[in-house]
């Protein structure tokens, strides 16, 4: 392996995440800004907002099955195989939602066809991040896996930034134009990025790990023989995904169409969180290499269920000065340090020969979860005093979050070909070496 490669590595997986998650979080914003009066006009304004908030959880609901097939794939065939395809996949789902007819036009098929889009999404981004942070863990140097695998996150953020950017002036539009033609935009701009993803993501090299691997030919059922623990304890810290769909989903919602606080401020609040988090995000995981995972993760955790409390009562209040504070501190500074940290976190749980899988479908069954949160919340109630059921909610799913991180083996002074293995008994975990244990 050259001395490049762990940079490139890292190169890919941010533009790639970055590419691929802009296309994710552009629905979310459509979601909670047009799609209830494009696709579910029909409907009550509250039972529309509902309906639409729904259909960004359908592909989280997709993502499980997606976990199974392109974990498979990515342990049995190569991580480069399912990178390419990811990226594809969802630059198609995506360039497609925005050529979609509207219901006024053709009834309920246009919901239906949103759905089935909605739901190649999540297929798609099933493999993207487990095979981006398998990819940049297997080419990292040892003792910063943590800082090289936190580039995916950094490229998540940045997917963020681009998503939310991009509507600023296409919220900025008249209703009319805006739910028109404005809307669709955002959509039709993915086909360029994700041209440019794929030229990176061609020239990256197979993993030194996976190329010296003995491959299972059925790596699933060695991830359940041998580490259906790790598995179980990934989908539930992975739970703490439900702070990202909740900040960005219904929180935007909340704001605009319950308090009704203007569209513009409140996608720069998302804008300047995303910009504070590209620079923690890295300085977070780099203090995970010096200190270990868990406590970098939990203590972002219980953080993040702490200053939801503030950050929703500040919109329900409509302080504008308050809400960018608090939404900064929690989503560019405390969530930071779970993004910077689950990569290595999760990551490191598994042995090479299943590490795609257990992350995949780990990660997304917790993302599932997540993604129908926003869903959850605004049927505990979208009124301006249902707020606070609806951080208790949020903070029950951080405390169970750092829970389950915190009965996970401290991993970060294990080399990297012996990740996965079983701790000696009398090894304390933070000094552990040990051999890879697979059936």
């Amino acid at each position: 392996m050259t001395a490049s490669m762990p940079r490139k590595a890292a190169l890919a997986a941010w533009i790639g995440s970055a590419l691929e998650y802009y296309d994710f979080f552009i629905y979310g914003t459509a979601a909670a800004l047009v799609f209830n009066k494009v696709f579910f006009p029909a409907s009550s304004p509250a039972t529309g907002t509902l309906l639409a908030l729904a259909t960004f959880g359908v592909g989280y609901a997709a993502r499980p099955v997606g976990a199974f097939i392109l974990g498979h794939v990515g342990d049995r065939f190569g991580r480069k195989r399912v990178l390419v395809f990811t990226l594809l996949l969802m630059g198609f789902a995506t360039f497609a939602v925005g050529c979609l007819p509207t219901y006024a036009t053709v009834g309920v098929l246009a919901p239906v066809l949103l759905v089935v889009l909605r739901l190649l999404q999540g297929l798609s981004a099933a493999g993207e991040q487990a095979g981006a942070n398998s990819m940049s863990l297997e080419h990292a140097p040892e003792r910063r896996r943590a800082y090289f695998t936190s580039f995916t996150l950094s490229g998540t953020q940045a997917g963020q930034i681009l998503a939310t950017a991009i509507f600023l002036p296409v919220a900025a539009l008249p209703q009319a134009d805006l739910l028109t033609w404005g809307w669709r935009i955002p959509f039709w701009c993915s086909a360029a990025v994700v041209l440019v993803g794929f030229v990176i993501r061609r020239k990256l090299d197979e993993t030194p790990v996976f190329a010296r691997t003995d491959v299972a030919k059925l790596p699933v059922a060695v991830l359940f023989r041998n580490h259906w623990a790790d598995v179980l304890r990934v989908v539930v810290a992975a739970t703490i995904a439900s702070v990202s769909t909740i900040f960005t989903v219904f929180a935007l919602s909340y704001a605009v169409n319950t308090i009704g606080l203007a569209r513009t401020p409140m996608l720069w609040v998302g804008v300047l969180a995303n910009i504070v988090a590209l620079a923690a995000i890295p300085l977070l995981a780099g203090l995970a290499d010096r200190v270990g995972r868990k406590p970098v993760f939990i203590t972002g955790c219980l953080a993040c269920g702490v200053l939801i409390f503030p950050y929703l009562w500040s919109i329900s209040i409509g302080s504008y000065a308050l809400l960018f504070v608090l939404g900064i501190v929690l989503f560019g500074v405390a969530y930071s340090g779970v993004n910077g940290v689950w990569p290595s976190l999760y990551g490191e749980m598994f042995s090479a020969r299943v590490r795609l899988s257990g992350m995949a479908i780990g990660t997304q069954l917790g993302f599932a979860v997540a993604g129908f949160a926003p869903s959850v919340v605004a049927a505990i109630g979208t009124g301006k005093s249902d707020r606070l059921g609806v951080s208790i909610f949020t903070a029950a799913v951080c405390v169970v979050a750092a829970i389950a991180a915190a009965t996970a083996r401290e991993t970060y002074r294990v080399p990297t070909a012996e990740l996965g293995g079983k701790p000696p008994a009398s090894t304390p975990e933070s000094t552990m070496v040990t051999s890879t244990v697979d059936g």
